[in-house]
């Protein structure tokens, strides 16, 4: 089970447009200073599942049939961007796992095209094969889903996008001994914002769940400006994700 981190900035990205930062500058010069939406790939044997899509190229990336399902935390435009183009392809259905949101995004859910989607309910299991999916609800402004992947015992819990969890999802966390949590977190520390957690958000819970390691996504332009400076003060355990980035591997 491998899960690779493919975009770990919010909406504007990194660098952002008409941002002349000495990051974004280098950002656009480097593509390794580059984050795209906020997006993972996770591989279990020979089967790829693309956790959100909101990366453009996703037909380019993954040509059929080399795409097996996509796992959606939720329909903001930066989660789900990339499906209008792919919808229009040929070939077999998709499926697409998703919370229950009536108002989706645009005419996806109306017109879904080759996409198969299919909506799960907080804390039921869906078994792939050997691996298990456990959707839990997440603090965000539109229905919202994170997701553990369990595989002979080895478990990973993707949250995005929120702001803290709700208590009951950090005891079912607790109890399951994570070994990685991948978790928002979109501000420095101090900066509040009603949707997303800040560094100090992304402390407390890591502490509270006790994962083994927690790597952080979802990286907004001025918390990117503070690792930059600060990046050494962070606990071992804590780590700041970056576009291909290898969260996990076992």
């Amino acid at each position: 089970m491998r899960l690779t981190l493919l975009g770990t900035g919010d909406a504007a990205g990194m660098p952002v447009y008409g941002c002349h930062c000495e990051r974004c500058v280098m950002a656009r010069e480097n593509p390794d200073y580059r984050r795209g939406p906020t997006s993972a790939l996770l591989e279990i044997d020979d089967k790829r599942y693309l956790i959100d899509a909101g990366l453009m190229d996703i037909a380019d990336r993954f040509p059929a049939p080399t795409l097996d399902g996509i796992f959606l935390t939720h329909f903001h435009p930066d989660h789900v961007q990339g499906l209008f183009h792919l919808r229009w392809g040929r070939g077999n259905k998709i499926p697409v796992y998703c919370p229950t949101d009536n108002t989706g995004f645009a005419d996806l859910l109306k017109h879904p095209g080759v996409l198969d989607f299919q909506v799960l309910r907080k804390y039921e299991p869906l078994n792939i094969g050997e691996l298990t999916i456990t959707p839990v609800p997440l603090i965000h402004s539109k229905p919202t889903f994170g997701y553990l992947f369990e595989k002979e015992g080895h478990q990973i819990a993707y949250l995005v996008d929120t702001k803290d969890i709700p208590p009951r999802v950090e005891e079912f966390l607790r109890e399951k001994q994570l070994e990685t949590v991948i978790i928002d977190t979109c501000s420095p520390p101090g900066v509040e914002n009603r949707n997303h957690n800040n560094l100090d958000d992304t402390l407390s819970l890591h502490q509270r769940i006790g994962a083994k390691k927690t790597i952080m996504t979802h990286i907004q332009h001025d918390f990117d400006l503070w690792l930059t400076d600060n990046c050494d003060s962070l606990p071992e355990t804590v780590i700041p994700g970056y576009d291909g980035y290898i969260a996990y591997y076992r």
